[in-house]
């Protein structure tokens, strides 16, 4: 597949730019650009640039408010409830893990449920945030159906994302990002467009058999990670994420691709708080919780037992000192979105 290398800070104004072109404001424009960017940059190309138009898109359509007003209800010096008012998920997420970290630096934990949102990219983006700031998070997001319940024959939950990051007393964070899914659905995404086929064992097709072809496994159903504990995780996002903070849930989320009839109403949920709640040797503790477990004897082929974290953080230092590799479909798409 032929690709175009662009350096990162033109790559960053043209995104800019385009995102100014469709109503954002500068600022809105910048935390959009900057999500999308680093999406590119720790190697989550499924959350990166091949988006960028259908956000424009639903812009275009009026099912995102290029100039929301955003609304902040504080529930207590801990707790706050964020109405997005269908904003680009990115700087919905961004008010709100901002507010999670404001209230947990006073009070020792911080809690921010959003409603009518969208898509925000990679929450792992966030919680890197907090731990920056020396706080433990826990965030999740729910999603348009993508996975059928455990014994049902149609598709409700989304992939539904887990995080958590914590502190590691290193440079390197710990963050478990993970879908519920076999893989995530923006990767399906990206192979169907450039008519890559998919790995066998992650999802079906629309008459329930097993499929490697990524358009038909879209019209399909996915498969989640560990059968019914898969499944079962993916209502615990639901409920989190959607019952809980007022968003939509119970497959109520609509797809960002292919349903233009109304905003996603999306629900996040953030969870932040302080290390040193419980104990005052956090860092030493963390340490050597993870000195132990890389000393374990490893299998053969393994040269070292990393946590979830480190590879992203890697591939994040080794991108930035290089030019972004874009697809031609992906410049194609800039070059429209300029024009």
């Amino acid at each position: 597949m032929e690709k175009v290398k662009l350096k990162t800070n033109i790559l960053k104004r043209e995104i800019i730019n385009i995102f100014k072109k469709f109503g954002l404001s500068n600022n809105h424009a910048s935390i959009s650009t900057n999500a999308l960017i680093n999406a590119e940059l720790v190697g989550a190309y499924g959350h990166g640039l091949s988006r960028l138009k259908m956000y424009c898109d639903r812009i275009k359509k009026k099912v995102i408010n290029p100039k929301p007003k955003i609304k902040i209800k504080k529930i207590s010096q801990s707790i706050s409830h964020v109405d997005a008012n269908n904003s680009i998920g990115f700087v919905a997420a961004d008010i709100a893990i901002k507010t999670a970290i404001k209230n947990a630096k006073k009070t020792g934990i911080g809690m921010v449920a959003v409603k009518n949102s969208g898509h925000y990219g990679l929450s792992g983006y966030y919680a890197e945030q907090a731990i920056k700031k020396n706080l433990i998070t826990m965030i999740y997001t729910n999603a348009p159906p993508a996975i059928a319940p455990h014994g049902a024959l149609k598709s409700l939950f989304g992939t539904n994302p887990i995080c958590f990051g914590t502190p590691t007393g290193s440079k390197i964070p710990f963050i478990l990002d993970t879908s519920i899914s076999m893989i995530n659905r923006g990767k399906i995404r990206v192979a169907a467009r450039n008519n890559q086929k998919i790995p066998e064992g992650v999802a079906l097709d629309k008459f329930g058999k097993p499929t490697t072809n990524a358009k038909k496994a879209l019209e399909g159903v996915q498969l989640p990670i560990a059968s019914f504990r898969g499944s079962g995780l993916a209502w615990m996002v639901d409920i989190l994420s959607g019952v809980l903070t007022g968003g939509n849930h119970a497959g109520k989320v609509k797809d960002p691709f292919d349903d233009f009839s109304g905003p996603q109403n999306i629900g996040h949920l953030f969870i932040t708080f302080k290390t040193n709640l419980f104990v005052n040797n956090f860092n030493k503790r963390i340490k050597n919780n993870i000195k132990t477990i890389k000393k374990l004897p490893k299998i053969k082929g393994i040269k070292e037992i990393m946590y979830p974290g480190q590879n992203k953080y890697k591939r994040f230092k080794m991108n930035s000192k290089k030019e972004i590799n874009i697809t031609s479909i992906i410049k194609e798409d800039l070059e429209i979105l300029k024009n």
